[in-house]
């Protein structure tokens, strides 16, 4: 009897142990903790073809992997792979769901590069060789440092302006205690010569997006809803101003990751979707060239190297491939791997205002996974 109830015992146990992981399995796609990861995307009406990964020649195995890390990460909110223009993989972790807008950070920094373009292609730009100076009439540049009448819109877009690296240099307390960023294209001094150093500017990315909001003589979302946005299908579920009521230029948009995924794939497509070529080819091709090589925060990555800079897009190598990135602070990724024909998207936790090695340890996690799911393909 006594050994007949000790059985009994871990029967009860183990029945008890096996419905609280079917229901830790079954709380979403991605989220459970332990086991196999389930990856498999949900048919919706927003035009997303799903597929699986062995259809699209992708190893499956690799995939297993990956997700079984982005399980364990607690900053991680998404992970999606589009092969060849189908949604193969998607995974939400940490209780973030497909329907649910995340703030994409610096991510926006691509987007506005991709609004340049078409501001460009549709003459309301002459060329990229413009002067900053030109679109802001109300500083008094002849007063400043003659050599910011000299910076160019192509130089701020390859983040060679030659205003600080706000991080680096000095300055983020200022640029983050108020809105008013405007005012600091006059206050801010020059820390290099334009053109000769490469910079990574908020400021800078964000004076871009007034210029283009102002060359369009309309704000920067609806210029983007009418030539970007709207075409391809996506929205912009919010987005922050200034102090002077321009959408701001280098952060702060929020879009669901399978929005995200598609801008990713319209680069990867060249710029064109539906048929409709919605950024100009060219654009795109000068946009993942390589302007200024620079070794941030290769102290502490390993599975990406060599990182590039473009117009306002970034670019690195993992395994045999290179890549190019709309990279958000916290980790918001928009991968491009044209060789894999490829597009991956990730979101995690803003971290705001936070840059101390604690904050970069929490995003180097997210770049590093996919790195590695990268370097594996």
């Amino acid at each position: 009897m006594k050994m007949h109830g000790n059985w009994l015992l871990i029967a009860v146990l183990a029945a008890l142990l096996s419905l609280v992981a079917s229901c830790d399995s079954s709380s979403g796609s991605g989220n459970s903790r332990g086991g196999a990861p389930n990856y498999t995307p949900t048919t919706t009406s927003d035009g997303w073809q799903i597929a699986t990964p062995a259809g699209q020649g992708v190893d499956e195995a690799v995939l297993n992997t990956a997700y079984q890390e982005a399980q364990r990460l607690p900053n991680l909110f998404s992970l999606l792979v589009v092969k060849n223009g189908y949604l193969i993989a998607e995974g939400y972790f940490n209780g973030a769901h497909m329907n649910q807008a995340f703030d994409t950070a610096s991510v926006t920094k691509s987007i506005t590069s991709a609004l340049t373009g078409i501001a460009v292609r549709d003459g309301l730009l002459t060329s990229v060789d413009q002067r900053m100076f030109e679109f802001f009439p109300e500083i008094g540049w002849q007063q400043l440092d003659s050599r910011k009448s000299s910076i160019t819109i192509r130089q701020m877009l390859q983040m060679r302006s030659g205003y600080p690296w706000e991080e680096f240099d000095g300055y983020l307390g200022r640029l983050l205690s108020t809105s008013g960023w405007i005012d600091f294209a006059a206050e801010f001094p020059l820390v290099a010569d334009p053109g000769s150093k490469f910079g990574y500017s908020n400021l800078t990315a964000h004076l871009v997006g007034v210029i283009v909001a102002r060359a369009a003589s309309e704000s920067l979302l609806a210029f983007g809803e009418r030539s970007l946005f709207d075409p391809l299908g996506i929205s912009v579920a919010s987005w922050a101003k200034d102090a002077h009521g321009y959408y701001t230029g280098s952060g702060a948009t929020m879009f669901t990751a399978r929005d995200m995924a598609r801008f990713g794939q319209l680069y990867l497509d060249g710029g064109a979707y539906g048929g409709m070529q919605l950024v100009p080819a060219e654009w795109v091709r000068d946009s993942f060239e390589s302007y200024s090589g620079t070794t941030y925060n290769t102290d502490i990555l390993n599975a990406i190297s060599q990182l590039e800079y473009g117009y306002l897009w970034w670019s690195g190598v993992s395994g045999p491939h290179r890549f190019n990135f709309a990279w958000g602070h916290g980790g918001q990724l928009i991968c491009v791997v044209q060789d894999l024909n490829m597009v991956i998207v990730t979101t995690a936790t803003g971290l705001g205002g936070e840059f101390g090695q604690d904050a970069w340890r929490q995003e180097s996690s997210v770049l590093e996974l996919a790195g590695r799911l990268i370097a594996l393909l």
